[in-house]
């Protein structure tokens, strides 16, 4: 996926109406975008480099041990989904974005030296993290700085599960209404107590499905909030623990590039 300038925004900027701006940023989760006084942004569109670049990670399993006992299944599923998110004092947009792992196998010969010329050979599996750029376009407007929130993600916790019934939103035959199958209802990101809980079909939908009682903190939108453990982690506080020999490595760091343009002017009002 691309982005472009929308139409009127580019026009505006040829015109003389507003200006082309970049902010990048990366390393530290979290990060602020300036909006100069009396003005307002809008963010069309970031290049997103994943965090995880440069680790590599070998051996003669289909799960390579990374020399600490831990498996490339977990030491690399952290980056396998990575979160940003716009909070712009009204309004909070996340994004979260799937990361492939790289697999690539080679063979290595052994016992060259055993009698007869006997030789035999090993399989070696390595996995690293692709961190290509991803472009996606967006549409964020903001008169107020705008805080930008980025981390791992490795756990979406199953909570609540039922059978959806048959209503007008959720007909049978075309969805899962009247399917009779135990579908996810909640799903909880963050820490264990106090978690964001991602209610589907909707909170108000659980709630009159009679699944169970309406929890805490109830989303309609999936994301995740600060973790260590069991939600947002922080790339570098991650890194700094598992490959503390890597943290000031720019490779392994992730990096956002935001495409925006400033208007010296408040919001125009939208009348229905």
């Amino acid at each position: 996926m691309s982005w472009q300038i929308p139409t009127q925004i580019e026009q505006d900027i040829i015109n003389g109406k507003a200006t082309y701006r970049t902010f990048q940023t990366g390393n530290g989760g979290q990060s602020i975008l300036p909006v100069p006084p009396n003005s307002y942004a809008v963010i069309f569109g970031y290049d997103f480099s994943p965090a995880g670049g440069g680790i590599q990670i070998s051996g003669a399993s289909q799960f390579a041990s990374d020399g600490n006992g831990s498996q490339t299944a977990e030491s690399l599923r952290w980056f396998e989904t990575q979160q940003i998110s716009f909070y712009t004092g009204t309004d909070f947009f996340p994004f979260i974005h799937h990361v492939n792992i790289m697999h690539s196998s080679v063979v290595l010969n052994q016992n060259a030296s055993a009698p007869d010329d006997v030789v035999t050979t090993r399989l070696q599996h390595t996995y690293t993290v692709d961190n290509s750029p991803i472009a996606r376009q967006v549409y964020i407007t903001s008169s107020n700085d705008v805080t930008i929130t980025h981390g791992l993600i490795l756990n979406a916790t199953q909570a609540t599960t039922g059978a959806i019934p048959v209503t007008s939103r959720t007909p049978g035959f075309l969805t899962y209404g009247g399917a009779a199958q135990t579908i996810q209802a909640q799903t909880n990101y963050g820490p264990v107590g106090t978690p964001q809980q991602f209610m589907q079909p909707s909170p108000k939908d659980f709630q009159d499905f009679g699944l169970v009682l309406l929890p805490n903190n109830p989303t309609d939108q999936a994301f995740a909030t600060p973790d260590a453990a069991r939600g947002l982690r922080e790339s570098q506080n991650f890194v700094a623990a598992t490959h503390p020999g890597s943290v000031d490595q720019a490779a392994i760091q992730y990096y956002l590039c935001l495409h925006y343009a400033v208007y010296s002017k408040s919001i125009p009002e939208t009348r229905g």
